[in-house]
């Protein structure tokens, strides 16, 4: 192929993958923005009406100790906000690629609570979360590196 055709094929395709690359970040921000607001109402606001309206009906729970399904979220939540008035998450740094959000949280049960590190990875699917993955560790007092956890 000559190098003249090579670019005017090159040319003429760049426009729609330009496009299509468009379409995939502004996605990637709508769900990266959906995940954030979910998870903020859920966790520090203890809104269970947040899992209505942003859990689909269909949810895979990859998590050992949950079953799968939206009412699992609430039947597990709902009475541990009540005996955890203060529980809260702040989230230290959320990024999104194709249909998943990856959040790094401090999870704490209060403010005197030193808290659990979570990596909380859902899977969006018109604009609900349709599955869950999460990894959680105690943060320790002190780290053998030196290195805080967040």
């Amino acid at each position: 192929m000559s190098r003249h055709l090579l670019a005017l094929l090159l040319l003429t395709a760049a426009p729609a993958w330009a496009a299509e690359s468009a379409r995939n970040v502004a996605q990637e921000a709508a769900n990266k923005a959906m995940v954030l607001t979910f998870y903020d109402a859920l966790f520090n606001q203890h809104d269970l009406a947040a899992i209505d309206r942003d859990i689909g009906k269909t949810y895979i729970q990859h998590n050992p100790m949950a079953a799968d399904g939206p009412g699992t979220i609430k039947a597990l939540f709902g009475p541990y906000f009540k005996a955890h008035p203060g529980y809260h998450a702040t989230i230290a740094r959320a990024a999104a690629e194709g249909d998943l959000v990856f959040l790094h949280v401090h999870a704490q049960e209060d403010s005197l609570d030193r808290g659990r590190a979570v990596v909380d990875i859902f899977r969006i699917e018109g604009s609900k979360i349709v599955e869950h993955w999460d990894v959680v560790q105690p943060v320790p007092e002190k780290t053998a590196s030196g290195h805080p956890m967040f």
